[in-house]
């Protein structure tokens, strides 16, 4: 019988299942995961945020599996066909998969060939077959011919017995563990060009003929293999490595040995041999391949998954510029550049449409008019976005700033994903309904500079951009994943209560948008909070919720200091506690850090609150309301370089990191066109995963390899002793990209990094072999 539930949990996370017990009891009880995590360690021993969302995937995956059990046990019980024996193998299955092979020869289903030759009286015929090979197949068909069920000759008789054996096979459930064990350590993956797709599939091309075993095969490349098979270009199959094509297949022999079938010259050997080759390829093998296969979907997807969800987190922490008035730029050629203006906090003070470029080419009108601005509004900050005409907008900035020194101005590229989304949204219809479209994106542009999670999570996590394949995996868990995501960032900074929109509420623990809408409404109605516990009057807004919420929402200028922090309105009498003691006020207490480390937390527990908690509050009364996100800093793009035509192997330059994949990390050096670091090139030393060196929003230096300009591609490394390629605008030396615009994967060999980073045109082999995003 397998361990409870909580037990299994346990075992897999390295925790007791004391831990998970009180953990599965608070999520059961409607507790969110970060107020879980943040308010409750005493009770699961200090689970952070990512042990809790694994124990709730796991938890919901567990608890499917033994609803599944009890269907399974009823059904075969209702059959009559539930012996003691498959009781005990069901309720040991231990996971679905296994389940489902147990429960296969009971599934109820449409009549079958073998179903019909049972019912011809055709089993015993199988039966003495296989017991004893010494029989003669065609003497023994002859005395179960039934001409009324079709069965009125040798061969058909025959073909009925093989049909009841076949199944016998293909329904065992030992054997299909077997089969499936083997076939996912020496199977492989083999891809090849549907014939007359090869102009069409071309983007394809470099899976035209492709072999990796399934076993190794990674989630980008998997995911590359199966959009060309999705789209028609590609033929995918799992196979075995074979000296002899024309010899059995190795599973073969795993079936006959299961069944004792062996090649001894008896009577029903040879058709027991053609038996067990008919069930191998017309019915085990496809159902393999297609289980298998859709593993490895599952798996490349999760992994995708995972990726995007780290790189969002990443991009959701980055660090925050600050409250000061900021300009932003949503650059444009013939439309114009788009300019908003938000004061400190984010309110929208002024906007207006210049037209620097081509066909008005109004340069000096431009200038004229964002140094008004600029001076009107007292702006510290240009957040200019990075899509088309970035580098010009760029270059006009970098010219305000030259004529302009006494405004003290600092200007950022940032990253404009998602700001057309935003743009259009209903959200930005309701936040700016007097406010032109075109002019929207500017302002989302210079918000995602003062704070980029506060403004980012207005946006579906899926337009921001730092995805693998986003488009090709499970929506419904990528949604779930990144919302979780969101979730844990929002929370783990907190909003400040008095001037958070809606959306970044929406994403607190314990609100919804509905109690996110009437807070902003209750706020706007009466005037700022000046309480936690004023909290307390906001419509539908109860104890439950308040308990879950209280912690991450702050009120910087409130009546009472602690609620600025992020020590828990339950908590505030240990506070007191602690000032009683020591004799003073919270105002005194509050960053004295000197003094705050010479206490003892242990002598402020009780019953309630233990040592965890104590800790967490003495730490944050040492730095309150602090930021967990980095230090701002800005990338400097080298002035004269704006397109590829102007990079030149060799050169450093800095770049801001926009995407981070299995294979390396894309970065923005300034020429619209991100280059990639392949994942070799990361460190000088061997490096597994490219999120322990980088991550979405880091400011690196980086060296030019290699500038293939016909396929706009940019090799780049962070080992500035790599030998750089000459510059070369042939079209020598590179395959074409898959699917789409970025690379997303490379050959198997490129997996084994080297020694010594690739020299020459070797790193920019390895881009070439990257497939698409």
């Amino acid at each position: 019988m397998l361990p409870p539930i909580e037990h299994r949990i346990a075992d897999e996370i390295g925790v007791s299942p004391r831990q998970v017990m009180a953990a599965v009891q608070l999520l059961d009880d409607g507790a969110t995961v970060p107020f879980v995590a943040r308010y409750r360690k005493e009770a699961t021993g200090g689970l952070d945020d990512t042990q809790l969302r694994t124990l709730e995937e796991r938890l919901g995956y567990l608890r499917e599996l033994e609803d599944r059990r009890a269907t399974v046990i009823a059904s075969i019980d209702e059959q009559g066909k539930l012996t003691p024996a498959l009781r005990a193998e069901v309720e040991n299955a231990d996971t679905k998969q296994r389940l489902e092979d147990l429960y296969l020869p009971y599934k109820p289903k449409r009549r079958t060939k073998a179903q019909i030759a049972r019912e011809a009286g055709l089993g015993p015929l199988a039966e003495s077959l296989l017991a004893d090979p010494t029989l003669d197949p065609e003497a023994e068909a002859a005395k179960y011919f039934n001409v009324e069920a079709g069965f009125a000759d040798t061969k058909a008789t025959l073909d009925g017995a093989r049909q009841i054996l076949i199944e016998q096979f293909a329904e065992d459930a030992a054997l299909l563990g077997e089969l499936r064990d083997y076939l996912q350590e020496h199977g492989e993956v083999r891809s090849s060009v549907i014939e007359g797709k090869e102009n069409e599939g071309a983007k394809f091309r470099d899976w035209f003929d492709f072999r990796e075993p399934i076993a190794t095969l990674p989630s980008h490349r998997a995911l590359a293999l199966l959009r060309g098979r999705n789209e028609g270009v590609l033929r995918l199959a799992l196979d075995v490595d074979r000296p002899d094509a024309d010899a059995p297949h190795p599973c073969e022999g795993r079936i006959a040995a299961r069944f004792g079938i062996r090649n001894q010259g008896r009577a029903a050997d040879r058709w027991l041999a053609d038996t067990v080759r008919w069930a191998w390829s017309v019915k085990i093998s496809l159902h393999l391949e297609l289980e298998l296969m859709g593993q490895l979907r599952e798996r490349a997807e999760e992994e995708a998954i995972r990726v995007f969800a780290r790189n969002l987190k990443d991009l959701l922490l980055a660090a925050p510029a600050g409250t000061r008035a900021t300009m932003g730029l949503d650059p444009g050629i013939r439309t114009g550049v788009k300019v908003a203006v938000v004061d400190a906090t984010g309110k929208l003070v002024d906007t207006a449409t210049v037209y620097p470029f081509e066909p008005r080419r109004d340069r000096e009108g431009t200038l004229a008019t964002l140094a008004v601005l600029a001076k009107k509004h007292n702006v510290e900050l240009i957040a200019i976005g990075n899509g088309t005409a970035s580098r010009e907008t760029d270059a006009l900035a970098a010219e305000l700033l030259k004529r302009h020194p006494e405004f003290k101005l600092t200007k950022v590229v940032v990253s404009e994903a998602g700001a057309s989304v935003y743009s259009a949204s209903e959200l930005a219809a309701r936040e700016f309904p007097d406010v032109d479209v075109s002019l929207r994106g500017a302002v989302s542009i210079a918000r995602r500079l003062q704070d980029p999670l506060a403004e980012l999570v207005k946006i579906d996590p899926k337009s921001i951009g730092v995805g693998q394949y986003q488009h090709d995996v499970n929506q419904g868990k990528l949604a779930k994943s990144l919302d979780a995501v969101v979730e844990d960032c929002v929370n783990a900074v907190g909003v400040d209560v008095n001037t958070a929109s809606a959306p970044l509420l929406a994403r607190i623990s314990g609100l919804n948008a509905t109690l996110a809408a009437n807070i902003v409404e209750h706020r706007n109605a009466n005037g700022p909070f000046a309480s936690r516990d004023a909290l307390k009057n906001v419509p539908r807004l109860g104890p439950k919720t308040f308990e879950q919420a209280a912690g991450f929402l702050r009120i910087p200028a409130g009546d009472n200091p602690l609620d600025a922090s992020s020590v828990h309105p339950e908590a505030y009498p240990v506070v007191e506690r602690i000032l009683a003691r020591v004799q003073k006020s919270v105002r005194e207490l509050m960053g004295n850090s000197s003094f705050l480390k010479a206490l003892k937390p242990a002598e402020f527990t009780d019953e309630r609150f233990g040592l965890p908690t104590v800790q967490d509050i003495l730490a944050e009364l040492e730095k309150p309301g602090r930021d967990p996100r980095p230090e701002f800093r800005t990338a400097s793009f080298r002035e004269g370089i704006e397109t590829l035509k102007d990079l030149e192997p060799g050169m450093m330059l800095e770049g801001v990191v926009t995407n981070v994949t299995n294979f390396g990390a894309f970065v923005d050096i300034g020429v619209h066109q991100d280059g990639l670091v392949h994942i070799s090139a990361l460190a000088e030393r061997f490096v597994k995963d490219p999120h322990s060196v980088v991550k979405a929003g880091q400011v690196v230096k980086v060296k030019v390899l290699e500038v293939d300009i016909p396929r706009n591609r940019i090799a780049l490394t962070m080992r500035m002793g790599d030998e750089a390629a000459p510059k070369r605008a042939d079209d020598q030396g590179g395959r074409r990209p898959a699917a789409g615009g970025r690379p997303g994967g490379q050959r198997p060999a490129a997996q084994r990094q080297p020694e010594r980073a690739p020299s020459n045109n070797a790193l920019a082999a390895a881009f070439a072999r990257a497939r698409t995003k």
